[in-house]
């Protein structure tokens, strides 16, 4: 076998072997799985083509499985899958593919196995190993995918230009592997990913947004989001953050190039958390800075506002990206608006006040809170850093105390709204929400103490100076 397999990899590609000999289909493992193991990457998805009926050969496989695993099939596609416990197996007949300019869904024929490596994306992703009695393991590379490999370079199999024009798709994937394995991009390859960045156009938002998930879940997001600027697709996917390249200068006062300040933020986090829409908050936190800079004389540039700003222009960038419009938006949203909340308290002295609103605002996001606010700490000068670091630890340490004294965390008011319509026979109202507001800012402010108690004789103190008073 010319890649390492496990003992269970290998039992389960020869159980592969032995149903297609037995149907006399020419089978083949081929693509990512091929690519990952020279790379000793776990992976756990097996691609097969086979020169044939790739449904029937998913049947005869799963009848050598104990218990029988469900085949899943797509007739009119021509391929089938088979999940186990640890392996996701998908069968494919191999084929031909030919493209309408104005579409990426191809006009498929049944093709052979060099028509099929010739469709394939990258040369990386054209390995194939035989499954065939007579020359079973034997590797097939007619790109010098694995060259590429020991030379970390992606390139199409074909001319460029041609590939990514069939499927731009491809665009993203280039730059998604260049980010997910530290790979570079063939000049020439690049160069026609530029050519034909326009054409991600015709590709839906769902799929992009699949791969921008991929890229931002490498473990160097910033190769990727890099390499989408400089090719201009990011221009066209998301211009929001295009917006944020560059510093202006006036009066010899600058800013920093908030896209460049925001890759690294998002690298910073993600040496932290693998949290996919905590990462997300990192892309976003400054996203609203372009609309909200100004310069102010004798002070230099400013982003007054820009956290609230950001935090209303996620619902609209979330929709347009295909993102899903539900509680991870509404967390990116809370992160952005919150982000400078916890700087802010590192200029200050730290009241037990600021730290229970804080706790109060963050609930159960406190710490996804911390990590994004200690990534956002980039400068060149590392005491700088190290300070800030520094200060971050102690209101961590302060956020620790006053929790356990006060209990603030995801706190509810000791006196409800139901229990204040009851005690002054008052209907649903703002008589009811400003008793209600009163006693929260009063034990946020230290006033009172959070307990049932001290709420209570409070609630009876307000409402009389509102001239309220208690049903009878």
């Amino acid at each position: 076998m010319y890649i390492h397999c496990t003992a269970k990899e290998l039992l389960i590609l020869k159980t592969i072997a032995g149903s297609a000999e037995k149907l006399n289909l020419p089978a083949y493992l081929i693509g990512g799985f091929v690519r990952d193991k020279i790379l000793r990457r776990k992976t756990k998805d097996m691609d097969i083509v086979c020169v044939g009926d790739a449904i029937a050969l998913a049947h005869e496989v799963a009848k050598e499985f104990h218990p029988k695993p469900t085949v899943n099939y797509f007739k009119n596609f021509g391929t089938a899958q088979i999940k186990t416990d640890e392996f996701e197996i998908e069968f494919v007949g191999a084929r031909k593919e030919s493209y309408n300019y104005d579409s990426r869904k191809p006009e498929v024929e049944t093709g052979t196995l060099v028509d099929d490596q010739n469709r394939r994306d990258f040369t990386i992703n054209a390995l194939a190993i035989s499954l065939n009695e007579n020359d079973f393991g034997e590797l097939i590379d007619p790109f010098n995918g694995v060259k590429d490999i020991e030379l970390k370079n992606i390139q199409t199999p074909l001319h460029p230009l041609q590939t990514f024009s069939d499927d731009p798709l491809r665009m993203m994937r280039a730059i998604r592997f260049a980010s997910q394995l530290h790979f570079t991009i063939h000049e020439e390859t690049f160069k026609a990913i530029k050519e034909n960045a326009e054409r991600i156009k015709i590709v839906s938002g769902e799929r992009i947004a699949d791969e921008l998930n991929k890229i931002l879940l490498s473990s160097k997001p910033s190769i990727g989001l890099d390499l989408l600027y400089k090719s201009g697709l990011l221009k066209i996917i998301f211009p929001q953050m295009v917006d944020l390249v560059g510093a202006e200068y006036i009066d010899g006062k600058g800013h920093k190039d908030n896209f460049y300040h925001t890759l690294q933020v998002v690298d910073n986090i993600s040496h932290k958390t693998d949290d996919l829409w905590l990462r997300w908050a990192a892309v976003l936190h400054d996203i609203a800075k372009p609309v909200t800079k100004k310069f102010e004389e004798g002070h230099g540039w400013t982003f007054h506002g820009h956290e609230v700003v950001g935090g209303r222009m996620v619902p609209k960038i979330f929709a347009k990206l295909k993102l899903p419009q539900n509680e991870k938006m509404k967390f990116v949203r809370k992160m952005v608006e919150m982000h400078l909340r916890p700087i802010g308290l590192t200029k200050e002295s730290i009241t037990d006040s600021a730290i229970r609103r804080l706790l109060f605002d963050a609930g159960e996001d406190i710490e996804a809170l911390m990590i994004l606010c200690e990534a956002d700490i980039t400068s060149k000068n590392k005491q700088k850093v190290k300070r800030y670091l520094e200060n971050f630890e102690l209101v961590r340490s302060r956020c620790i105390e006053v929790e356990e004294k006060d209990n603030i965390r995801n706190w509810q008011p000791p006196v409800t709204g139901e229990l204040i319509m009851q005690t002054f026979n008052l209907s649903p109202g703002r008589k009811v929400g400003n008793i209600k507001n009163a006693i929260r800012e009063a034990i946020l402010d230290g006033i009172i103490p959070n307990d049932y108690d001290a709420a209570y004789s409070f609630m009876l103190q307000k409402a009389k100076e509102l001239g309220i008073t208690i049903s009878i």
